[in-house]
């Protein structure tokens, strides 16, 4: 099939497009790098054209509540008008467990409008819905972080999944026939933001303190459960933990410095 992954140069959508391209898809990323603007409209229409699978896992540049509702809604109104254009026969699109039980946040608003266009398109679809990736603990514990240095972070459950395995889902997606519903992805393991921010600052030698605080907004909403964490029976579980993901990455690193010193 041809594919073609909006998004296909960032984070998960480059390893979407390789793997697609390993199964003997052809896959095309496609993204504002390659003169793809979903925004604007530009280049939609070409870019599309002979497609038989889109996969859309861009993001928006701002998180600011307006900013973001109106990417996600100019974009994939864009998108579905192109697709029915050139009779695109699958839209696959990157969702968030949780965005519809959480609507105090702008950026899981946006996330539900999405969805939501997707849906009433008419043109076959399925959305994955994946819990937060193991990359970014990191920057949520930034978030969180006030003038004082100190981190104050929810005790909501969540279920975090490394993005490799986010790729591997939503390529694995795009091969397939659309669902024309959702898919739940998530990690191996439950756990409280709080500890899973702890572990990872610890896993980087980053030693503020993190207070655990219940009230503690996450991204512009509070959690009272286990909103971020996969609620289908029919959820698809990686196998990868963090504290397994946390070793690999320290292996990696250690290992780039003596690759790059034997190749002196």
């Amino acid at each position: 099939m041809k594919v073609i992954v909006i998004g296909g140069t960032g984070l998960i959508g480059s390893k979407v497009v390789e793997l697609l391209a390993e199964h003997g898809h052809e896959a095309v990323a496609a993204s504002p790098n390659t003169g793809v603007n979903t925004v604007t409209g530009e280049g939609v229409a070409e870019a599309l054209q002979g497609a038989d699978v889109v996969v859309d896992v861009s993001n928006s540049p701002s998180f600011a509540d307006d900013d973001v509702l109106a990417f996600f809604t100019a974009s994939t109104r864009n998108l579905i008008e192109a697709e029915r254009a050139n009779g695109v026969a699958h839209h696959v699109a990157l969702s968030i467990v949780g965005a519809d039980l959480l609507p105090d946040s702008g950026y899981l608003r946006a996330k539900v409008a999405q969805e939501r266009l997707i849906t009433e398109s008419g043109v076959p679809f399925t959305i994955v819905r994946a819990t937060q990736f193991y990359e970014f603990v990191r920057r949520i514990a930034d978030s969180t972080t006030g003038p004082d240095g100190v981190a104050r972070v929810s005790t909501g459950i969540m279920q975090p999944i490394a993005a490799a395995d986010v790729s591997t889902a939503v390529a694995r997606a795009a091969a397939h026939e659309p669902v024309n519903g959702v898919i739940e992805i998530g990690g191996p393991e439950r756990i409280a933001m709080d500890e899973l921010i702890r572990r990872g600052l610890a896993a980087a030698g980053d030693t503020r303190e993190v207070v655990s605080d219940p009230e503690a907004p996450y991204f512009g909403t509070v959690l009272r459960g286990a909103e971020l964490a996969p609620a289908s029976a029919d959820a698809q579980l990686s196998t990868l933990t963090y504290d397994e993901w946390l070793a690999a990455q320290a292996a990696a690193s250690t290992a780039a410095p003596t690759a790059a010193r034997t190749a002196k």
